[in-house]
């Protein structure tokens, strides 16, 4: 009988600190939180109501106050630490679930709804973050709300303006490291597992390279060529032979022609799950067996209708594939690294370049915050 020598190690992945090697901080690294993350619809968020979401295991109480307007807190009560998110919306404020304490879109405590046994109003405040809406979609900045107006969400000008190209958003959450999900979406050698519906095939790497904080890279290849799918590709008008692709981080975005468009933005969960959002908009499908293009006014119907039937799919053999590869990896993280395209090594390299950024500006203000909060610290 053998023996599997990685059940001879750690019975789980190393965190970052003891990562041995590259796979090992990729799959470990978080995402840098001094960026805009794509968190929920803005349609799924009603006044009045009050949702969490998770930013790599920060727990953020998301909620619509009675005057439309989004407001982001740290989902916790100051006084016994329960989910914010647990409790209700009042006017502009969020209600604690349990004693009623009540915050303000700044954070603070600003009313107690039970005796305060004579002692005086205690001065609270929770974390805020700032919150946008763009796209249909709900912006958080999980980090240093002083750069939340120097980062900038994307500019996609095709979804925006007076003729905007039609697009439904598509959103998924897998058990897969972000990673991951960035090693998939750019990565054409996997066009064997979707040879059932083909969205390209015979992918040749023309162009792969680094360039700060973004990774190049393109495909010669044929798009679409699917039995349904291919169907709509106006070919006459779009050329279907190459892609270009970008991981622009800490998002994802590919380009056919400046016809066929994408773009990815990832919500890291934790180590182990991640939301993502797909927008995939078009400037000229046709109608099947005719040479007339789809109106951009039909385009959305036509979307909403292709979504379901051959996008979700699709992508659900991605959901397959990374989330064995989250399996896999917890079990044999220890195997030797047999990787053969090279944007995924610089996919990976930038990944943790990003991490290790941040983790320094952490630790580099670490000492100022301890002396703050010895000099502040009354016994």
């Amino acid at each position: 009988m053998s023996i599997n020598p990685d059940k001879l190690s750690a019975s789980s992945p190393p965190t970052f600190s003891e990562a041995k090697n590259r796979r090992q901080k990729v799959r470990s690294s978080g995402m840098n939180p001094d960026y805009w993350y794509a968190v929920e619809y803005d349609h799924a968020i009603k006044p009045g109501q009050v949702v969490e979401v998770k930013f790599w295991k920060t727990s953020i109480a998301l909620y619509r106050g009675q005057d439309g307007k989004l407001r982001a807190l740290e989902n916790r009560c100051a006084h016994r630490q329960l989910k914010l998110s647990l409790g209700e919306v009042d006017g502009c404020n969020l209600v604690c679930y349990y004693h009623g304490w009540q915050y303000n879109e700044e954070g603070r405590l600003v009313d107690i709804p039970h005796d305060l046994f004579d002692n005086r109003m205690p001065s609270c405040k929770v974390s805020t973050y700032p919150v946008k809406v763009r796209y249909g979609l709900i912006w958080i900045f999980p980090g240093d709300p002083a750069l939340a107006e120097i980062k900038q969400i994307p500019d996609i000008p095709e979804l925006e303006g007076k003729n905007p190209w039609a697009c439904v958003p598509l959103d998924f959450t897998w058990r897969a490291h972000h990673s991951m999900i960035i090693d998939n979406v750019s990565d054409f050698t996997h066009a064997y597992l979707h040879r059932k519906y083909r969205p390209f095939v015979d992918a040749k790497l023309t162009k792969c390279e680094a360039v700060g904080d973004r990774v190049f890279v393109s495909y010669d290849t044929q798009v679409g060529t699917g039995k349904i799918s291919g169907l709509f590709v106006d070919r006459e008008r779009v050329n279907t032979n190459s892609m270009d692709l970008c991981y622009e981080y800490p998002y994802q975005w590919s380009n056919t022609d400046n016809k066929i468009k994408h773009w990815c933005f990832i919500l890291p969960i934790d180590e182990q799950n991640s939301r993502t959002f797909f927008l995939f908009y078009f400037d000229a499908l046709k109608i099947p067996f005719t040479k007339v293009r789809i109106p951009q006014w039909l385009m959305t119907f036509v979307l909403k209708i292709a979504n379901p039937l051959l996008i979700k799919p699709l992508l659900y053999q991605d959901k397959i594939a990374v989330e064995a590869e989250q399996e896999g990896y917890e079990t044999h993280f220890n195997a030797p690294i047999v990787e053969l395209n090279p944007a995924v090594h610089l996919f990976q390299q930038l990944t943790i370049r990003k991490w290790e950024e941040y983790l320094t500006k952490t630790q580099e203000k670490q000492p100022l915050i301890n002396s703050v909060v010895s000099s502040s610290t009354s016994y």
